[in-house]
């Protein structure tokens, strides 16, 4: 019956998408062991903060910068016609803090970073690079992913900070000049109403996303068979999946953090 056949390959997704979620835990926990024994190459971090974190800001900023014009643009005129214009810094303030920040600095790692990540592995594996190092007595986890992983950790919530302040002031210039709002009145409802566990939770956010999409973009890399062909799928199995599971996770650490 076609049912069942429909059925039975459900259920093998269902059982893949499980191994994958096992077999992505149990990397996380090989590099955490290894990081907690010392394994750390720091000039490898070093190198990899510059590629994931710094070389990431313009495109993180500029994002971040019309994303909050947008924002602004959507509520800026409608709480001036219900009289609550005042509130508008505020309402910037909380929305680019706890969700806006985090949100783009996610999406824009997870489309650059992972798929730099899983290219540049799923090359090394596909020839045979990463079984050269493992003859030679080399650790790939110490040499390709705990660099990775740490940078990702530390550099997301850098970026998210640049991108608040690049967000907020973007929603400044819009609401002041588009939506008559009061500058005072904007900046003093944005300091009134926000507050610090609003910036703190956020970027804890985006320090958790960084761990998820460096594991996930290691894991797919180390994946990688199929050569040339089986890099571009990982490549993009790898930005897919950051961004599935980033925009999950980030309802469950919203409701958590902020409910």
């Amino acid at each position: 019956m076609p049912y069942r056949k429909y059925a039975e390959a459900f259920g093998h997704k269902i059982i893949r998408l499980f191994e994958g979620l096992g077999r992505v835990s149990g990397l996380g926990f090989e590099v955490i062991k290894d990081i907690f024994r010392g394994k750390i190459n720091l000039e490898l971090v070093y190198e990899q903060m510059v590629k994931i974190g710094i070389e990431s800001i313009p495109l993180a900023l500029i994002t971040a910068l019309f994303v909050g014009m947008v924002f602004a643009i959507q509520i800026a005129g409608e709480f001036v016609k219900f009289g609550a214009g005042n509130y508008v810094g505020g309402v910037m303030g909380i929305g680019i803090a706890r969700e806006l920040g985090p949100a783009i600095t996610g999406i824009v790692i997870a489309a650059r970073v992972a798929a730099s990540i899983t290219a540049e592995i799923g090359t090394m594996q596909v020839k045979e690079q990463i079984d050269a190092l493992r003859a030679l007595g080399a650790n790939p986890i110490r040499y390709l992913i705990i660099p990775r992983f740490i940078s990702a950790i530390f550099m997301l919530p850098l970026l998210t900070i640049f991108a608040d302040i690049v967000g907020l002031f973007g929603g400044y210039i819009v609401a002041i000049y588009l939506g008559t709002i009061n500058p005072a009145e904007y900046m003093e409802t944005a300091q009134n109403l926000l507050e610090m566990w609003d910036i703190v939770g956020g970027l804890i956010k985006t320090a958790i996303f960084g761990l998820l999409i460096a594991l996930i973009a290691c894991y797919k890399g180390m994946r990688t068979k199929g050569g040339a062909r089986g890099v571009g799928e990982a490549t993009t199995s790898s930005v897919v999946t950051s961004l599935i599971t980033l925009f999950i996770v980030n309802y469950f650490l919203s409701v958590l953090f902020f409910k």
